[in-house]
């Protein structure tokens, strides 16, 4: 029974001490083992692919539709009234254009310290003459706040496209510098300024377009991208600042205004016999005589 137990134990034991035993098992275990991660790799990227597409496109869309929706709601934004009532509202003197009616530009002219001064924008009162709310025409960031001697309190206005809108002659001012402000937010209340003292309690309005103004009137109710500079703009500019150099607007410093001011008929006068007449001077002596 022994030598029958010892025959296969043997045999065995003859097998595991062959040289090649030992290596031919470790190949076929690892045959196995790789065999077994290549089946899982392709089983496994065959699930996995369309997954991995369908979360990138979940992360990006979201920041498309993000970056997109600023300026498309920027560009179809209409430029408003920079009040509320606008029914109630008189646009008592208007922008200095060389193209309108004479009538039209004698309404432009500003009468100050015995000169008269061509308006670089609208001037906007309440028909009951009261203060009134003033409103943003356009959503931006508050630029400028600043206090003018001449024309009250100025608020500054920046948009897209290197546009501005100019508010001065205000009373209260609500807003700060760097502040967001949507079109319609309160800016303050309109007051009055000692440059336009003739109209009393109003509010002066500009939009300017790469630095150059451009009548408020023509784009009231059209979309903001619509602004642009004319291009007799330009020209009108260029004759407009030989006879009215010492124009005061919202753009300029307190110091020119002031040396606007203190200017005397005298002067004027002077200014009038060393230079020939110009278009604005004919316009002066039309004004004069119409007042005698």
């Amino acid at each position: 029974m022994k030598e029958e137990f010892k025959g296969p134990k043997n045999k065995w034991s003859q097998i595991f001490r062959k040289k090649w035993f030992f290596p031919a098992l470790y190949l076929s275990i690892a045959a196995v083992l790789l065999g077994s991660v290549i089946w899982y790799q392709n089983a496994g990227s065959d699930v996995s692919e369309p997954a991995d597409q369908r979360d990138g496109e979940e992360d990006y869309l979201p920041v498309m539709n993000e970056e997109d929706s600023a300026p498309v709601v920027d560009q179809q934004e209409l430029v408003g009234m920079p009040l509320e009532n606008t029914d109630e509202a008189e646009i008592v003197t208007k922008f200095f254009d060389y193209n309108a009616e004479q009538e039209d530009r004698e309404n432009a002219l500003v009468l100050y310290n015995n000169r008269y001064y061509q308006s670089t924008g609208v001037d906007i009162a309440a028909a009951d003459a009261e203060t009134f709310d003033v409103l943003a025409s356009i959503s931006g960031t508050v630029e400028e706040v600043k206090e003018d001697p001449l024309l009250g309190n100025v608020i500054v206005l920046s948009h897209s496209e290197d546009l501005k809108t100019y508010y001065a002659s205000m009373e209260d001012v609500a807003v700060s510098v760097s502040d967001q402000v949507a079109q319609g937010d309160t800016l303050g209340t309109a007051g009055k300024n000692l440059f336009g003292k003739d109209n009393g309690t109003h509010l002066h309005f500009e939009i300017r377009k790469d630095g150059t103004e451009v009548n408020p009137e023509s784009y009231f109710e059209q979309p903001a991208s619509s602004i642009a500079v004319e291009e007799s703009a330009e020209e009108d500019e260029a004759v407009s600042d030989e006879p009215t150099s010492e124009e005061p607007t919202s753009g300029e410093e307190t110091t020119e205004s002031e040396e606007g001011a203190e200017d005397t008929e005298e002067d004027a006068e002077q200014d009038t016999e060393e230079d020939a007449p110009s278009e604005d001077e004919e316009i002066d002596v039309e004004l004069d005589d119409s007042e005698e």
